[in-house]
C-alpha cells in the first residue's frame, strides 16, 4: 500500500510540474536561463579542475598514500580509513557535491566499506570557502566578517557531525587499519595501486575528463530543475503559503518572522535563499543563524545531486540526510557561541580575505562560460574518438 501511495505521489508531483511549465513558460525560461548561467559561468569551471585532479590522484595511487598517512587521525576521530582525509579536504576545497562524488568513487574502488562510506559522506559534503566568504558574505551582505563567521561555523559544525557519526553502526566490522605513521608503507601502497591500475596515461587522462564532465552535466541538470521549481513556487504564491507555516517555528526559537520566506527558498536552493535573507531588514545575528542552517542543510537541490551520485553505489542516502539535521542544529548553536568573538573581531585579515576572494571570483565570472564551452568540446571530441575507435575495431574483427 505504501509503495502504491508513493507511486501516486510521484506521479502527481511530475504532472503538477509539467502543467505549471505549460502555464508559465516565460517564468520557466527565465529560471532555466538563471540556472544555466550559474552552472556554466561558476559551478562548472570551479569544480572541473578539482574533479579531474581527484580522478588522477585516485588513478595514480596518491589517495592510497594519503590514506596511510591520515589513518592515525581519521580512524580515532571519525572511525573511517585514512583515505577519508583526502575526501574531507577535497570536499571542503571544491564544495558541493564533491564529498559525495569522491566517497562514491572510493567505495567503487573498494577502499571503503558501505558503513564507512555512509559515515564519510555525512560530513565531507561541505560548501567551499569561496562561496561562503565570497558569494554570501561579500556578494550578498557586503560583509567579509560575516563570511568568515559562516565559514568557521560551517566547517567546525561539520567536524562535530563527523565525530557524532563515528558511532553510526559502530558494532559493524570495518576495514582494518593501522594507527602507525609510516612513509615507507605509504609509498609502497602508492606504487602498488599504480601498478595494479595497468592503464596508459592517455586513457587515464581521458577517463578523468569524461567522468568529471558527466558528473558536472548531471549537476547542471539539477541546478536548472530546482531553479525552475523555486520560480514556479514563487509564481503561484506557494512560497508565501509555506513560509507562513515556518513563522510559528521561527517564533518558537525566537527568530524574526521576516526570515521565513528566505529560509523556505533556501531549503530548496541555497544561493537564492541566502540572497533573499540578505534583503531583509533583520539583525545580522539572526540572519547568520538562518544562513548557517541553510548551508548545513545543503538544500534539496544539492541533496538531489548527492542522491543521484550515491545511486550508483550501495551507499544509503538516509544517514546523509540525518546528518544534515544534526549539522543544522550544531551550526545554529555555534553561531550563538561564536558570533561576538569572531564577527566582532576586526583585523587586517578581513580586508585581505575580501581582496583575495574578489580577485578570484571576478575573473571566474568573466571567463567561466569559455572554460565550460572548451571543456564540453574536449568531452565531445573524446566521445567521438571512442566511437570511431570502436567502429574501427568492429570492422577489423568482422
Amino acid at each position: 500500500m505504501k509503495q502504491k501511495l508513493a507511486s501516486l505521489l510521484y506521479a502527481m508531483i511530475a504532472v503538477f510540474i509539467v502543467v505549471m511549465i505549460i502555464i508559465y513558460p516565460q517564468q520557466v525560461l527565465q529560471a532555466s536561463q538563471r540556472g544555466l548561467e550559474v552552472w556554466a559561468g561558476i559551478v562548472f569551471p570551479a569544480l572541473l579542475p578539482f574533479f579531474i585532479t581527484a580522478e588522477l590522484l585516485i588513478a595514480f595511487g596518491v589517495v592510497h598514500f594519503i590514506g596511510v598517512l591520515f589513518e592515525p587521525i581519521m580512524r580515532p576521530l571519525f572511525n573511517v580509513p585514512g583515505v577519508g582525509g583526502f575526501v574531507w579536504t577535497m570536499g571542503m576545497a571544491s564544495g558541493y557535491p564533491s564529498g559525495a562524488k569522491y566517497t562514491a568513487r572510493l567505495r567503487q574502488e573498494k577502499q571503503l566499506s558501505q558503513v564507512e562510506a555512509e559515515r564519510l559522506v555525512s560530513f565531507t559534503n561541505a560548501s567551499n570557502p569561496l562561496f561562503i566568504i565570497g558569494a554570501v558574505g561579500i556578494g550578498f551582505f557586503h560583509d567579509a566578517r560575516l563570511g568568515i563567521l559562516l565559514a568557521v561555523v560551517h566547517y567546525l559544525s561539520n567536524a562535530l557531525v563527523g565525530i557524532c557519526m563515528r558511532f553510526y553502526k559502530r558494532k559493524e566490522i570495518s576495514t582494518a587499519g593501522s594507527y602507525s605513521f609510516s612513509l615507507t608503507k605509504a609509498f609502497h601502497q602508492l606504487h602498488q595501486a599504480r601498478i595494479n591500475k595497468r592503464q596508459a596515461i592517455g586513457k587515464v587522462l581521458g577517463e578523468a575528463v569524461t567522468q568529471s564532465i558527466e558528473t558536472l552535466i548531471k549537476i547542471g541538470g539539477f541546478i536548472m530543475l530546482f531553479s525552475v521549481i523555486t520560480e514556479l513556487l514563487s509564481t503561484i504564491q506557494l512560497t508565501e503559503l509555506f513560509a507562513g507555516l515556518l513563522v510559528g517555528l521561527l517564533a518558537f526559537v525566537q527568530l524574526p518572522a521576516d526570515l521565513a520566506p528566505g529560509l523556505f527558498v533556501g531549503m530548496f536552493e541555497i544561493t537564492i535563499g541566502a540572497n533573499t535573507i540578505s534583503q531583509t531588514h533583520v539583525a545580522v545575528f539572526f540572519q547568520a543563524i538562518v544562513i548557517s542552517i541553510m548551508l548545513a542543510f545543503n538544500g534539496f537541490s544539492v541533496q538531489a545531486q548527492v542522491a543521484s551520485i550515491l545511486a550508483d553505489t550501495d551507499i544509503r542516502f538516509t544517514p546523509y540526510f540525518f546528518a544534515r539535521m544534526v549539522h543544522a542544529c550544531f551550526a545554529s548553536l555555534l553561531v550563538v557561541v561564536l558570533f561576538f568573538p569572531v564577527y566582532q573581531l576586526k583585523t587586517e585579515t578581513t580586508s585581505s580575505i575580501m581582496t583575495f576572494t574578489h580577485h578570484i571570483s571576478f575573473p571566474l565570472g568573466e571567463i567561466g562560460w569559455w572554460i565550460t564551452l572548451l571543456s564540453l568540446s574536449v568531452y565531445l571530441y573524446i566521445l567521438l574518438l571512442k566511437f570511431f575507435n570502436q567502429r574501427r575495431f568492429y570492422y577489423r574483427r568482422y
